[in-house]
């Protein structure tokens, strides 16, 4: 998995196999977690070393960044991250049976299902498309 903070844009893409993103969702469902990224050299942005999931009262689910660690933290309540988890893996199908893979934006707006406001916006992306291992 690759984690690339995008300073222009001041969201985080996150590229991954199908593997990595299912494994990432199960993080979020179970509320605790570290899935690491790669390192990796990019013209525009800062990789960040992986993204840590941590249980939190609620309601919603805060993504933000710690700068000073480096990576990405997901905390929130335990239904807030059921949503979220199952969202990454509807996400993930949907892009692993595409042709060439895709990605998709997790950005809050008024009345989100799970994000809370201030929570930093995602690109989540699979490349290549193929099957769903778990």
């Amino acid at each position: 998995m690759l984690l690339v903070s995008d300073p222009i844009f001041g969201e985080v893409e996150l590229t991954g196999s199908a593997t990595e993103l299912a494994r990432l969702a199960g993080a979020v469902a179970q509320g605790e977690g570290f899935v690491s990224s790669v390192s990796a050299t990019v013209p525009d942005g800062e990789t960040l070393v992986g993204v840590e999931v941590r249980e939190a009262p609620g309601p919603g689910v805060l993504i933000h960044l710690d700068s000073q660690r480096q990576i990405l933290v997901i905390s929130g309540d335990p239904v807030a991250r059921a949503l979220f988890a199952d969202n990454l893996d509807a996400m993930t199908t949907a892009m692993a049976a595409e042709d060439g893979g895709g990605h998709r934006h997790i950005d809050h707006f008024p009345g989100h299902p799970y994000l809370v406001e201030g929570s930093m916006p995602l690109v989540v992306g699979i490349p290549g498309g193929g099957p769903l291992t778990r």
